[in-house]
């Protein structure tokens, strides 16, 4: 008897390529009726197949790696809880930079969850939309997991609660959440050059390394846990938006100045989106590893630069201005923000503090050019009226905001030289005016301005009544912030008294 021949194991690339290159054409639709969005940016690709994955990897692939890294990350998890974790922590002053994560930067994992799933619809490439289908379901595991981390926190701080819609309500939280929109609301390629490309080859490491390396410096070892298994999921995040950013630029010489303008709007609003890390870097952690100013450094000013210089053989020009600006503006950006909070934070869902004076001698060291000369006297005037001395004051007036980016103007002329004066740009439109932060956002604003009228601002609709009354205590109502439990002061807060009764218990 003969015995049947063993068939052959296909190879890791075949096998890729028959998962993911099904040859699917349509017959009895039009295929501008299928994929409606491909022509509507004026993009031009002539041949689908020239996409390449670097990672070759199929769904059955991605499935084992994922189920083990979540088996690794749980494990992790459960026995940080298990252990009360959160008694080993630095000082319950970090816990905010977590509130700042869980509210403004999670939601918006989830947000590209919807984004990159709606690209995979809209790209004819099989290839391009089974690489856009995993960071999907990447982007989705991110949100779950990041969920699940924080949550053992909210057993014991508060603030943590009503995450969701604290980030569709709270004014600050419109920074992210604008972003986000923007992206989802643009053609598909340039929601991958927005967040495949801009934010997750450019920006993503200013946000995840140093939040991360913080955590561990901090004694969070959960929220490390997730970084470390998140940001393997951003090498191959990385490389999708590299390739697609290439592949688009190979196709057709016409698509190089329509990518150009997407990279520079999307590094500006990546940018600007990510000042609220900034402040989480310098003044929220009690351990500093590393200060904003050394990290835009190193991911702008040495990678991203490098970065765009390899794309030059395609045409692409260096973003100069812009970068020159971030540049400047890195030494001030945090100082200016920080200030800003402290002086509202009877309006946030988190807890605000002046510097201490190892602190405020650590951003000495950092910011030797700036903090000494321009914000260590405000704090220092800020300490003669704060809650000890009976007269701290809480600003609750509502500030003008950026169109675009929607920040308030806080941000000074830096790059011009007038550190004390604030920088606001201006343009009409239909007989109204409307207002900016820089210049950038201005130029964003000008180019598509029928998008960017519809932004809904907080302030106005405060002043419309949308945001659950008139006053102070029914918008916080609205926000899901207890009054004097969630908001305000550290010093004196429950979220202090719970940290001083954990350690003394400890």
């Amino acid at each position: 008897m003969s015995a049947e021949k063993r068939k052959k194991r296909l190879s890791r690339k075949d096998s890729y390529k028959y998962m993911t290159r099904l040859g699917w054409d349509t017959t009895y639709q039009k295929e501008d009726d299928v994929y409606p969005e491909l022509k509507m940016e004026g993009i031009k690709i002539h041949d689908w197949d020239a996409w390449e994955d670097p990672f070759r990897m199929t769904m059955e692939s991605y499935w084992k790696l994922q189920a083990e890294k979540d088996k690794k990350l749980y494990a992790i998890i459960d026995a940080f809880a298990q252990n009360n974790g959160q008694q080993n922590i630095t000082d319950a002053r970090y816990i905010n930079a977590l509130k700042v994560f869980i509210t403004g930067v999670t939601p918006v994992e989830y947000m590209a969850h919807r984004g990159f799933s709606k690209v995979a619809r809209s790209f004819k490439g099989e290839g391009a939309a089974v690489a856009c289908q995993m960071q999907a379901i990447d982007e989705l595991r991110h949100f779950q997991t990041q969920m699940h981390t924080m949550s053992h926190y909210n057993k014991h701080f508060n603030g943590f609660g009503h995450s969701v819609k604290k980030y569709d309500r709270i004014w600050y939280l419109s920074v992210p959440k604008s972003m986000a929109e923007d992206a989802m609301t643009s053609g598909p390629v340039e929601w991958m050059v927005a967040i495949g490309f801009a934010f997750e080859f450019v920006l993503t490491s200013l946000l995840f390394v140093p939040f991360m390396s913080g955590a561990a410096y901090n004694g969070d070892m959960a929220t490390v846990t997730f970084g470390f298994s998140a940001q393997s999921d951003e090498s191959r995040h990385m490389t999708l938006g590299l390739q697609a950013v290439k592949f688009v630029l190979e196709q057709d010489e016409a698509n190089v100045p329509i990518i150009q303008k997407y990279l520079e709007k999307w590094l500006w609003r990546g940018y600007k989106m990510l000042s609220l890390v900034s402040m989480m870097m310098d003044y929220m952690l009690p351990e500093s590893p590393t200060s904003w100013g050394e990290a835009v450094d190193i991911y702008i000013g040495q990678n991203g630069m490098a970065l765009f210089k390899d794309l030059e053989k395609y045409g692409i020009e260096v973003p100069t201005d812009m970068i020159n600006t971030i540049m400047a503006e890195k030494d001030h950006l945090s100082h200016q923000l920080w200030k800003t909070f402290y002086f509202h934070s009877a309006a946030e869902g988190l807890h605000a503090w002046l510097p201490d004076e190892k602190k405020m001698n650590w951003l000495s060291e950092k910011y030797p050019e700036s903090f000494d000369k321009y914000y260590r006297p405000v704090y220092e005037e800020f300490a003669k009226h704060d809650k000890g001395n009976g007269d701290r004051f809480y600003g609750e007036t509502l500030p003008c905001l950026c169109q675009t980016c929607q920040i308030p103007l806080v941000f000074t002329e830096i790059e011009e030289g007038n550190p004390y004066v604030y920088s606001h740009k201006t343009t009409e439109y239909n007989g109204e005016k409307f207002h900016f932060c820089s210049d950038a956002c201005k130029t964003i604003f000008t180019d598509q301005p029928e998008k960017y009228v519809q932004a809904w601002m907080p302030p106005h609709q405060i002043f419309q009544g949308n945001c659950g009354g008139a006053t102070m205590p029914e918008i916080l109502k609205w926000y899901k912030i207890e009054d004097g439990v969630d908001n305000k002061d550290y010093v004196g807060s429950e979220d202090e008294a719970t940290w001083n009764n954990l350690k003394n218990r400890g």
